[in-house]
């Protein structure tokens, strides 16, 4: 029998030209599948809908003013004692983000006059969120630089990021139809607008300027890489720009809006690539002096890295504890420096030699007998709150079991404190029990009541008081 084989008109065999064809059609079906799954066309908001929806978070009067002020302070106070459970409710009820994604929007949708007034308004916002945080910690009796604040000066190529996904995030839930998700809560928790503007004020109250410019910088970089997303997802999802009948007039607004989006967003896209170099040249000297200077007698306890553009060589500073290392040993670590990529980089290593070496040891004992103080301090408040404490589980219980016991008792009230002499000096342990009974005629058994009192209670002065 014959081998059959049949020729397509463009000239491929049968079986081959079934292939290709199959082949085709799962790279159609797998097109079309992540088209369906990656679509934002589902649930989408009226342009019209979406527009006006942010242009009324931009306006900054009435309750939105107000509840920033309150927002700037529970974020004042969450900084102030370090607590990142209050900045985080802060950062919840925060209006913050309505003028910074408006100028996003606006730009995205050739808006000038909605760009006015966002730009207004985020001035308007930044002035007040300032003056409210540098009254606040001005007249704060807490001045201490918490880990809070000092985490809201130096902006990281990390934090950029965030800001632009965040941004990204922020604008597609309000595109939507259904605003209510968790999404936008989330954004406001994410970027953290507000915290650094706390910050700034920080550093006006008190005159550290550092605090200040830092903190500053950071709320600026956040708040363009928010609208610098936000303008990316209107352009992507297509947005239909406004139109001018004076085309003089738009030819002038757009020339307008270009300036101000050169002027804003190319100064961030290079602050942002610098910020980018510096986190590389901080990773890899950290790898650097992981692997190089992984010596068994001598540790490095701190690495100084200072990053410079152009001129000057970038410096890595390190400090070593132990036995010292010879010159030969250094001059080799910095032949190494070329290897990990910081071939434009001066080492500087300090350490102690002769009568500057640090004793272990004694620094070891020294810590040790400090611990050990700490723990005993902590041992005898514990034991002296002990002393003090009734706790509501403990009473409650105490007013059943008694209740069981004893049917003719209504309510029970318990105090526990210290007994002090008329000089002054503390005595024993007193339980106070104050009795309401049920029914006024009938008599309690005081002494039962007082013996099972020391024994629940473990306290052996009890004295117990029955209402009439």
């Amino acid at each position: 029998m014959e081998n059959r084989i049949d020729i397509d008109p463009a000239g491929n065999s049968g079986a081959g030209g079934g292939l290709h064809s199959s082949f085709v059609a799962w790279l159609h079906e797998l097109r079309e599948f992540l088209r369906g799954r990656f679509s934002l066309e589902e649930d989408k908001a009226q342009r019209d809908e979406v527009v006006a929806n942010i242009s009324k978070g931009v306006e900054f009067h009435g309750v939105n003013l107000w509840v920033l002020i309150f927002a700037t302070l529970i974020a004042s106070l969450g900084l102030n004692v370090n607590s990142a459970a209050v900045i985080i409710g802060a950062m919840l009820v925060s209006p913050i983000m309505g003028p910074i994604m408006g100028i996003g929007l606006s730009m995205g949708i050739n808006d000038f006059e909605l760009l006015k007034r966002s730009l207004r308004n985020f001035v308007l916002m930044f002035i007040v969120a300032i003056i409210t945080s540098t009254v606040y910690f001005f007249i704060s009796p807490l001045s201490s630089n918490s880990s809070e604040l000092l985490a809201r000066t130096v902006p990281t190529t990390y934090d950029v990021l965030i800001a632009f996904f965040g941004g990204l995030a922020g604008i597609v839930a309000q595109t939507r139809q259904d605003r209510t998700s968790t999404v936008i809560p989330g954004v406001a928790i994410a970027t953290a607008l507000i915290p650094p503007l706390c910050t700034a004020g920080f550093g006006l109250a008190t005159g550290q300027m550092r605090f200040f410019f830092g903190a500053f910088y950071l709320f600026f970089i956040n708040s363009v890489f928010i609208a610098l997303a936000t303008y990316l997802m209107v352009c992507f999802l297509k947005y239909e720009k406004k139109v001018f009948i004076d085309k003089v007039r738009e030819r002038n607004v757009k020339r307008l809006m270009m300036a101000v989006t050169l002027v804003t967003f190319v100064p961030s896209v290079v602050i942002g690539f610098h910020m980018v170099q510096v986190s590389v040249f901080e990773a890899s000297v950290d790898k650097y002096v992981a692997q190089v200077f992984n010596f068994p007698q001598t540790r490095v306890i701190e690495c100084s890295k200072h990053y410079v553009h152009g001129g000057k060589p970038s410096q890595v500073e390190l400090l070593l504890l132990g036995e010292p290392l010879s010159e030969e040993m250094i001059e080799n670590a910095r032949n190494q420096l070329e290897r990990f990529g910081l071939s434009d980089t001066e080492l500087i290593v300090r350490q102690g030699t002769g009568e500057e070496r640090i004793d272990v040891a004694s620094l070891q004992q020294s810590y040790g007998e400090l611990l050990e103080e700490k723990n005993r301090r902590i041992g005898e408040m514990t034991s002296l709150l002990q002393r003090y404490r009734v706790t509501n589980v403990e009473v409650g219980d105490i007013s059943r079991e008694m209740g069981a016991m004893m049917e003719n008792i209504r309510t029970v009230s318990l105090t526990k404190g210290i007994t002090y002499d008329t000089a002054g000096s503390p005595g024993d342990t007193t339980l106070v029990c104050v009795v309401t009974p049920s029914d006024s005629t009938r008599s309690i058994d005081r002494e039962t009541l007082i013996r099972w009192l020391r024994v629940r209670t473990r306290v052996d002065n009890v004295k117990l008081f029955v209402e009439p």
